[in-house]
């Protein structure tokens, strides 16, 4: 070195607080490429909480292809394999500090990926999970049961809600709002007044909705403070059962049992793209034709992604 350089600094001479605002700017996949391995300066910085508050993996996609039998997707090797080091490095770099968690729709995720996952992140509050094909009940099970903060989940409909609600309701004291991605019907509402009768927030917009479904929701969640029904497909049966009746507004019966929340979100618009994109879907939005990352937006802001 010349007499001239003496005074030249190193990247890892850097302050930690500098180093951790410039990682801030880094997304997941330049995060966990190798940089905490240039010196133990960059390794303490990459392991610093504020960078781990949420993992944000909604840019990472399965690739897969249907098949006619469970788990109804296959998703190739590479794409799991890629998922699996993704995980192991950030998990091993958060040090148990992620609070927030977040898969892509159309990210498949196995039984031991998300166990992998949870008993890792122990402070988990928040978890967006809105594909679970190959996720089975054991497994979901024994994640639920160590994320004891949990207070919000992003979640398709399920076949067998009442084993899922039961576990929440039994480990996660706090749990407070709740969004489907997918219709609810009167079996998921029965079952969520039975097992969360104190949730505060719930969100259902682009899906098939029945009013006596709604009904049920109302009159059993009394501590409900926000509902989004924004874009559903209100249906209104009439006897026999398999004929059907689209509902233009909402009665007067419905919007006095919605007046005691705080807010009562709602969009029925002809001229709505999201209303008529739901209609066109049948109350079950492929969002893989639209805009990429359309399935992450919602009107209740704490659900927005």
């Amino acid at each position: 070195m010349e007499d001239g350089d003496c005074n030249i600094r190193r990247w890892e001479d850097l302050d930690i607080d500098i180093l951790v605002k410039i990682f801030q700017l880094l997304d997941i996949f330049e995060l966990t490429a190798g940089i905490a391995h240039v010196c133990s300066a960059w390794r303490m910085a990459c392991c610093d909480p504020l960078l781990w508050k949420t993992l944000d993996l909604s840019m990472l996609k399965s690739n897969f292809i249907k098949i006619p039998l469970e788990p109804f997707v296959y998703v190739d090797g590479r794409s799991d394999r890629k998922l699996t080091r993704l995980l192991k490095i950030s998990l091993n770099l958060s040090r148990q500090s992620i609070m927030t968690l977040i898969f892509h729709f159309n990210l498949y995720v196995s039984d031991e990926q998300l166990t992998y996952t949870a008993e890792r992140c122990p402070k988990l509050r928040r978890l967006v999970l809105p594909a679970w094909n190959r996720i089975k009940k054991t497994g979901m099970c024994k994640a639920i049961r160590g994320w004891k903060d949990l207070e919000s989940l992003t979640m398709p409909s399920i076949a067998n809600p009442p084993y899922l609600l039961d576990e929440i309701s039994n480990h996660c004291k706090n749990f407070s709002e709740l969004k489907i991605m997918g219709p609810c019907d009167i079996y998921f509402a029965s079952s969520l007044a039975a097992f969360l009768p104190k949730l505060k927030v719930l969100s259902l917009r682009c899906s098939m909705l029945y009013k006596d479904v709604l009904i049920v929701i109302l009159d059993s969640l009394q501590h409900l403070e926000v509902l989004n029904i924004s874009h559903c497909i209100l249906m209104e049966a009439v006897p026999p059962p398999q004929h059907k009746r689209v509902v233009k507004e909402i009665d007067q019966n419905i919007r006095q049992k919605a007046s005691r929340l705080r807010e009562f979100i709602t969009c029925m618009d002809d001229e709505c793209i999201m209303c008529d994109r739901t209609r066109t879907d049948e109350g079950l939005v492929r969002w893989y034709k639209y805009e990429e990352g359309l399935w992450k937006a919602d009107e209740v802001r704490s659900l927005a992604l």
